[in-house]
């Protein structure tokens, strides 16, 4: 067993980072003169949030634990926070709560055959599931056709699993795949911060924000903004090198098969009756094939 790691610091820089990016008008107040640093003042946000400078000054550096629901959820309104955001706050206090009590290291959690049998039936979409750290836990045959590069990629070589943060920082031929490679790496980025507040005691996921921060400048700059994504979907286009360009709709959903892991099943399609479609159709097409060719046969001994 392990202690929980000190969070103040993710606190501190999270609190200070929305409060700079909060103006006087935005939130009602005059304005008056120069001011030295971008932002809310913290006696400002204190009085709209209706708690004490000392008291909010304490909170932004870190000291949480003890704060109740209410005073988080003043906060969370006063500094115009997202639900997404607001989540990430309170996921921060609950982690304090607990800091002084140790936790076990989570074990990777096996998924249940039938979610790999719904995965199957998917023949006309990409569908996987990936944990919070963004491995790749299991998948379809179109996704393995429609992420190659990332499946053929040397950072899956190197950790026997693919991880969608590594490959968009630590591979360069990421950047030909994806078609919005800024969009994929902040909202990687982001998505890799709410798991990190869910779960601090994570020693894997320390590990590869460990690993991701020692090599690559963009993922330090995108760490540092302290942005935080739980729930997303949309849009993403590539350009993948065997059917060419493809844009494709996205939607991941919970999938609720471990108390101690969160996992998430994307399905990625198309739209129908569009180039899209039939790229994906011929995506699909050659994945079946493949799978075919590779299934061992029986023979009569």
């Amino acid at each position: 067993m392990e202690r929980s790691p000190d969070n103040r610091a993710d606190i501190r820089d999270f609190l200070a980072r929305r409060r700079a990016q909060l103006t006087p008008e935005q939130v009602g107040l005059p304005t008056s003169g120069r001011r030295r640093v971008p932002g809310l003042r913290r006696e400002e946000v204190a009085v709209l949030a209706g708690v004490s400078t000392e008291w909010y000054t304490r909170l932004e550096k870190g000291h949480i634990g003890g704060v109740s629901e209410e005073v988080l959820d003043a906060v969370a309104r006063t500094l115009q926070l997202s639900e997404d955001e607001r989540t990430y706050l309170f996921d921060l206090a609950r982690a304090a709560r607990s800091s002084a009590a140790p936790r076990r290291r989570r074990k990777a959690t096996a998924l249940p055959l039938h979610v790999q049998w719904l995965l199957d039936s998917m023949t006309l979409s990409a569908a996987f599931v990936t944990n919070g750290r963004l491995d790749i836990v299991a998948t379809n045959a179109l996704t393995r056709a429609l992420f190659s590069p990332l499946f053929d990629s040397h950072t899956t070589d190197q950790h026997g699993r693919p991880n969608f943060a590594r490959y968009w920082f630590l591979d360069d031929t990421s950047a030909d795949f994806a078609d919005d490679w800024d969009g994929a790496a902040t909202m990687t980025t982001a998505l890799l911060r709410a798991e990190a507040g869910r779960y601090p005691g994570d020693k894997a996921l320390r590990d590869l924000i460990g690993e991701l921060s020692t090599v690559s400048a963009e993922f330090r700059t995108r760490w540092a903004a302290h942005d935080v994504r739980i729930h997303h979907g949309g849009v993403k286009r590539f350009h993948h090198p065997a059917a060419g360009p493809l844009t494709l709709t996205y939607q991941p959903l919970d999938l609720p098969v471990s108390a101690q892991e969160a996992h998430s099943l994307t399905i990625y399609t198309a739209e129908p009756n569009t180039p899209d479609e039939d790229r994906l159709k011929l995506l699909a097409s050659w994945s079946a094939t493949q799978s075919l060719e590779t299934e061992p046969t029986s023979r009569d001994s």
